[in-house]
């Protein structure tokens, strides 16, 4: 997905673990991440809270004078399962309202070392990308070779062909901060003939309706 031209980041939604793992470079690496946001002017967009990865990289940003917006959904803020979030808070009812809520405000998405709930909305988000839902840039912080194995797993689907090149460009994964948002800015969608043909938009859908309906009748 790599490319020479480039487009404005503003709001970076991150994914991160909450579990209290030990080891500190996580921890560290979500540190520099929120301050590496912060001195480049991007807003962070996160899943609320402030424990462990999420606290790291939301108070990061915060301290270094971004803005923060935590999208959390009522059951969890009800329980206080995250931690107090810092910046805004913005409560959701649902699980879908928030993917969509958080799809809403970012223009980049970032995974940081997470679980399941990363996981899966990370992959939600990247077959959107595939069906041409959007083109906003998806990356992974791969701490420490944290997805290395993950990444192996979409190649091997390639070569057996459950998965196209050009949906394996989707996502993006380096080590390091700095690299990773470089090159999710400069990053251009590469596209897939087929799923190109794909038209999402309301309108074209409509008039396909009523002629679908007229046929019908």
């Amino acid at each position: 997905m790599a490319g020479s031209s480039s487009h404005q980041i503003r709001n970076i939604f991150v994914f991160s673990g909450s579990s209290p793992r030990k080891e500190k470079e996580f921890l560290e690496s979500a540190n520099h991440l929120g301050q590496v946001l912060a001195e480049r002017k991007i807003h962070l967009v996160y899943e609320g809270g402030s424990l462990r990865l999420m606290g790291g990289v939301s108070i990061a940003v915060f301290l270094g004078g971004s803005q923060v917006l935590g999208v959390v959904s009522k059951a969890l803020a009800k329980k206080d399962l995250l931690g107090k979030t810092i910046g805004e808070e913005l409560q959701v009812s649902t699980m879908s309202e928030r993917l969509n809520t958080m799809f809403k405000h970012a223009d980049v998405f970032i995974a940081l070392p997470s679980g399941l709930g990363t996981l899966e909305e990370i992959f939600h988000i990247s077959s959107w990308a595939q069906l041409h839902i959007h083109h906003k840039p998806i990356g992974l912080l791969s701490v420490n070779g944290f997805y290395d194995k993950l990444l192996s797993f979409l190649d091997q689907a390639v070569e057996q062909e459950f998965l196209t090149s050009s949906a394996r460009q989707i996502i993006i994964s380096v080590a390091t901060a700095e690299q990773l948002i470089d090159q999710l800015q400069y990053s251009i969608p590469v596209i897939d003939p087929f799923m190109s043909r794909i038209n999402w938009s309301t309108k074209e859908s409509r008039k396909k309706l009523r002629l679908d309906l007229s046929l019908c009748l």
